[in-house]
């Protein structure tokens, strides 16, 4: 007899398709899923190109009013607290914005958007004001000349700092230290060098207000419903 055809052989299953790429999306900002970041990422990306492009004495005068000093802060402290947070201190290139993009989206997609602009918000207002009050108190017993009242200070800094400190409580123990170990360590290194102390030793309050609220950020952390796929 002759030999029957048997079912024709079924094809090779197809290759799963890798989720690395899917991954390397979610740490960065979308608008769906990240909707505080994403914004804010791209009201700094118009900010900087201001910062790059305009005449650099209108910049000057932009960023000198935006400016947290003593006087400003006396004159008008909500202003210039929100204006303040609207540029770059050094511009694209700083570590900060690549530490803006990737803690802050991180955050934002374990607490959701509005949490994630609390803590921003947490760590950007206090230690904005533990630099500046000294510096006015300094100046009144005569340690620091009245110049000082007018220092530039702006940028995200210090709200990077709190964030980054709030979401090591959010992550396991090596990752938690590597980000503790890494951002301590950029701070430690600047007070070393002692450019602007004042500014790191605000950096490293604003850690120590992002690490002070773990159980604060965990329990948002268990209660928020899971994102959509694809957000």
């Amino acid at each position: 007899m002759p030999r029957q055809r048997g079912p024709a052989p079924s094809a090779a299953p197809p290759v799963a398709r890798t989720r690395c790429a899917p991954r390397l999306w979610r740490l960065l900002p979308t608008p769906t899923g990240t909707p505080f970041t994403f914004a804010y990422a791209a009201l700094l990306a118009m900010t900087s190109l201001v910062a790059s492009f305009a005449d650099p004495s209108l910049v000057h005068a932009l960023q000198q009013g935006s400016s947290t000093d003593v006087a400003h802060l006396v004159g008008a402290p909500g202003a210039v607290l929100v204006a303040s947070a609207l540029w770059i201190a050094g511009g694209v290139a700083s570590p900060y914005v690549l530490g803006f993009l990737l803690v802050l989206t991180a955050l934002e997609r374990r607490v959701g958007a509005l949490r994630a602009a609390g803590v921003f918000l947490l760590g950007h207002l206090p230690a904005t004001l533990a630099t500046e009050v000294p510096v006015g108190l300094a100046v009144l017993t005569g340690y620091l000349p009245v110049t000082s009242l007018h220092r530039l200070d702006y940028g995200i800094s210090f709200g990077v700092a709190a964030v980054t400190g709030a979401l090591a409580g959010l992550v396991g123990p090596w990752p938690r230290w590597m980000l503790l170990g890494l951002f301590g360590g950029m701070v430690a290194a600047d007070l070393i060098e002692y450019a602007d102390p004042m500014t790191d030793w605000g950096h490293l309050a604003a850690l120590a207000i992002g690490v002070g609220i773990w159980p604060l950020v965990r329990r948002w952390d268990r209660t928020l419903a899971p994102a959509a796929p694809g957000g």
